[in-house]
C-alpha cells in the first residue's frame, strides 16, 4: 500500500466519524445552521427586507419569506451581478455559476467564501465515504478523470463567472493534480465532440482507475475509447474500478455501461448543482444519498402534491416521512432564501436522512391529470431492461394529446436503444404495465378509457446527440429532460425520425 492510499484510510476514519456526529443529530444540526444563516444575513437588503432581525423560529422565517425561484428571486440577483455589495449575502461573491436558464435566460448562481467550501468538501467527503467502508484505496494511486465544463473563466463586474463544474476544477487538491485528465489544454475545448476525440487521444494509453461524469456523456466517451482501440473499457483500462456520477439516474445506463466495460464497477452517486452540493452515496450498501445537512444549507420540504396549492405546508427535516414525493427548497450561506431549485426527492432512510431525486417538478406528464413523474418511469424502464435484456442510450417521454383518426390519446416513448428490439410491443406492455402499478392516476385514465397503452418510438443512432447539439446543449452538464408535459422535444426527436427514413 502506497503512503497516499494510507494516508486515505486514516483521513478516511477520521472525516466519517465527524460525519457521524451531526447525522446522529439532524434537527439540531439543522437549528444551527438555521440560526447561523439568518444571524449572518440580517443585515443585508434582502434581510432588512424580509425582517431577518425579528426572524426566531421556522415558522417565523415562512411568514417573512415566500418561496421563490431564480425568476422571482431575480431582482436581488440582478443588483450582486452589477456589482452592489450585501445584497443577498454579506460582501459580494467570489464566484457566478453561470447556468441555462428558463423564461431568464442564462441563470446567475452566486458563490461565496461560506458556500463554495461546501461543494468541495462534500465531492471529497463521497470518495472518503466509499474507502472507509469498502477499504478500496487502489485508485488513489492512477490517473483520474472527470468529464465536465471548461475551466476557462471571464469576470462580471470584477467576479469569476463560469460553469460550476469548471470553477470546482480550480479546486483540486494539489495531491491529486498530477493524477487528474484531461490537461487544461483539453479541458478548455469548447465544442463537445472535439473534446471528447482529444480526451480519448489523452486518456487510452494511461492507468485510469477513476471517471466520473453525467452517464449520458461518459457513455459517449466510452464508445469513442472502444471505436479507436477496439477493445472493452475494462481490458483498456484494467485498474478502473470506480465509476462517479449525478445528474441523472444511472441505473437505466448500467447494463450498457457493464457492456462496454466488460466487467461490473463501483459507483458513488452524488447529487451536486450550482446552488449547493446537496447528498452523496455515502454507503455501498444503502439506498440513496446523505443529505448534507451540516453544509450551511437550509432545507424545507413541501409534498409535491401540494405544491401548486395557494399555501402549501413547508416542512422541516424532522417531519418528512420516507416514500413521499418532496420539492426541495434551499436557504444557504451563498444567498438564495426560500429558493425552489425544481428538484423533487423521496426519503430512503429517515436515520441516517437519505434521498433519492425523484425528479423535477417542472419535469412531469399530467395532460390528463396523471402526474407521472421522473422516477417513475425511469423504474418502468429499469424493470423492462431487467425482464427483456435490451440496451438503451438515452429515453424521454411526452404526451400525444392528438392521435389520429380519432384514437384515444397516449405516453410517446422516445428510446434510443443499442439495438432496435424486435419486441417493442411487448417492452411498451411491460412498461405500461409497469407504471399502471405505480401510479394509480395513470391506471385509472387506461381502465376508464381516458389514455390508450404507451407507445414506444424507436431512434436511430445518436438521435439524442443530433437534438442536444441542435440545442446548443451537446456534452458538460447538459441533460435530457426526462418528462415533458408537451410535444417540443417529442417534435423534433420525430423529425429526426422521418429524416432518417
Amino acid at each position: 500500500m502506497s503512503i497516499k492510499a494510507f494516508g486515505a484510510k486514516i483521513f478516511a476514519q477520521f472525516v466519517i466519524n465527524r460525519q457521524n456526529r451531526w447525522a446522529a443529530t439532524p434537527i439540531k444540526t439543522q437549528k444551527k445552521v438555521f440560526n447561523q444563516l439568518i444571524d449572518k444575513a440580517k443585515n443585508t437588503a434582502f434581510g432588512n427586507d424580509h425582517n431577518f432581525s425579528k426572524i426566531t423560529s421556522h415558522q417565523d422565517f415562512v411568514n417573512h419569506v415566500p418561496i421563490r425561484d431564480y425568476e422571482a428571486l431575480k431582482n436581488y440577483v440582478d443588483r450582486v451581478v452589477s456589482g452592489e455589495p450585501d445584497v443577498l449575502w454579506p460582501g459580494k461573491p467570489l464566484y457566478f455559476a453561470k447556468t441555462s436558464g428558463t423564461t431568464s435566460g442564462a441563470k446567475y448562481i452566486p458563490l461565496t467564501k461560506e458556500s463554495m467550501p461546501t461543494h468541495i468538501k462534500a465531492a471529497r467527503n463521497a470518495i472518503l465515504s466509499y474507502i472507509n467502508e469498502t477499504g478500496n484505496t487502489k485508485f488513489v494511486d492512477g490517473k483520474m478523470i472527470f468529464l465536465q465544463g471548461s475551466p476557462e473563466m471571464t469576470e462580471k463586474n470584477g467576479i469569476g463567472l463560469g460553469r460550476l463544474s469548471g470553477i470546482v476544477a480550480h479546486y483540486v487538491p494539489a495531491y491529486l493534480q498530477k493524477n487528474r485528465l484531461p490537461s487544461l489544454e483539453t479541458n478548455c475545448i469548447d465544442d463537445w465532440e472535439t473534446k471528447v476525440a482529444a480526451i480519448v487521444t489523452e486518456t487510452k494509453d494511461q492507468d485510469m482507475t477513476v471517471i466520473s461524469g453525467i452517464p449520458p456523456w461518459v457513455q459517449m466517451y466510452f464508445e469513442r475509447l472502444t471505436e479507436t482501440t477496439g477493445k472493452k473499457i475494462g481490458d483498456l483500462f484494467k485498474n478502473f474500478d470506480l465509476f462517479i456520477y449525478g445528474g441523472v439516474n444511472y441505473e437505466p445506463y448500467r447494463a450498457k455501461f457493464e457492456q462496454l466495460i466488460g466487467r461490473k464497477v463501483d459507483s458513488i452517486e452524488l447529487f451536486p448543482a450550482s446552488e449547493g452540493f446537496f447528498a452523496f452515496q455515502d454507503s455501498q450498501k444503502a439506498e440513496g444519498m446523505l443529505l448534507q445537512l451540516d453544509s450551511g444549507i437550509f432545507y424545507e420540504f413541501i409534498e409535491a402534491d401540494q405544491f401548486f396549492s395557494e399555501t402549501p405546508t413547508r416542512l422541516t427535516i424532522g417531519e418528512v416521512k420516507k416514500g413521499v414525493n418532496y420539492v426541495m427548497i434551499i436557504s444557504t450561506s451563498a444567498g438564495l432564501w426560500g429558493y425552489n431549485i425544481g428538484d423533487t426527492v423521496q426519503f430512503t432512510s429517515t436515520a441516517p436522512y437519505r434521498v433519492v431525486v425523484s425528479g423535477r417538478i417542472k419535469h412531469f406528464i399530467s395532460a390528463f391529470g396523471e402526474h407521472v413523474i421522473g422516477k417513475e418511469v425511469e423504474t418502468a424502464m429499469l424493470e423492462a431492461i431487467e425482464a427483456h435484456g435490451f440496451s438503451i442510450s438515452e429515453f424521454t417521454v411526452a404526451p400525444q394529446t392528438n392521435p389520429k383518426e380519432g384514437a384515444l390519446a397516449y405516453h410517446e416513448w422516445f428510446v434510443e436503444f443499442e439495438n432496435t428490439p424486435k419486441n417493442l410491443t411487448s417492452i411498451a406492455k411491460s412498461i405500461d404495465v409497469s407504471l399502471q402499478k405505480q401510479n394509480s392516476y395513470y391506471k385509472d385514465l387506461i381502465d376508464g378509457n381516458m389514455l390508450q397503452a404507451l407507445k414506444i418510438s424507436a431512434l436511430p443512432k445518436d438521435a439524442f446527440q443530433q437534438y442536444m447539439k441542435s440545442q446548443g446543449k451537446l456534452g458538460g452538464q447538459n441533460k435530457v429532460p426526462r418528462l415533458s408535459n408537451d410535444r417540443k422535444i417529442a417534435d423534433a426527436l420525430t423529425s429526426i425520425i422521418s429524416n432518417a427514413k
